[in-house]
């Protein structure tokens, strides 16, 4: 299972993030949490990212593909991953489209397959947004950055959730409810795309049979 998952912070991406990665033992690659990490630990990463993340702006797509590469490449990730809170615009979406179909052709799967199974996009009102990151304490989160944030993100998601909902693969979540409702939400959502994905390449599979076999009777 490779899933994406889109939202502003304190939408409650990366709990139900940590909910799932635990009972799926798959990894949970959550920019946020890297992006911080490393700037607690005062890592040359962390040091880039850091004015980004203080300023409630983006960080620059040159800066976070070498680290989703890392952890992708992890053998943690042949199962699955969940990645949260990435891509944050269309050009994101192009790279990570690519290094995904990159890591497939080592590894000799497919192509024809999407490279990712569903996105969901968290959507959370903003009075309870700024509620939940204000009760967080972390430093950056007064109330200028996180207006800034929520203003970044709204500029970017649009067309971002356009394209995922073009796709076929998007589903929209209302994170305003308890986590154990939104949690099962998220297993049935996914369990229920799963198995129209399997009908589909069963049903695909059974026409180029089909078509065969029309081809060997002429």
């Amino acid at each position: 299972m490779r899933l994406i998952f889109l939202g502003v912070p304190g939408a409650g991406k990366s709990t139900q993030g940590a909910a799932l990665s635990s009972q799926w033992q798959i990894p949970h690659i959550s920019m946020d949490d890297i992006c911080r990490q490393a700037i607690a630990k005062e890592t040359s990463f962390g040091l880039k990212v850091k004015p980004y993340i203080e300023r409630g702006d983006l960080v620059p797509d040159d800066f976070i593909l070498d680290i989703i590469r890392q952890h992708f490449s992890d053998s943690s990730a042949q199962r699955g991953w969940i990645l949260d809170g990435f891509p944050s615009n269309l050009s994101q979406v192009k790279l990570l489209d690519q290094l995904l179909l990159e890591i497939r052709a080592k590894g000799n799967t497919a192509l024809s397959e999407r490279p990712y199974d569903q996105v969901f996009s968290f959507y959370v009102p903003i009075d309870v947004l700024v509620q939940r990151l204000l009760q967080r304490g972390r430093l950056d989160d007064n109330h200028e950055v996180i207006y800034r944030r929520i203003e970044v993100y709204q500029e970017h998601s649009t067309p971002l959730i356009q394209h995922y909902r073009q796709q076929g693969c998007l589903t929209v979540i209302n994170g305003d409810r308890p986590v154990e409702i939104v949690t099962q939400f998220l297993q049935d959502s996914f369990s229920k795309s799963r198995l129209i994905g399997n009908k589909k390449t069963l049903n695909a599979r059974k026409r180029l049979i089909k078509a065969g076999k029309q081809i060997l009777s002429a």
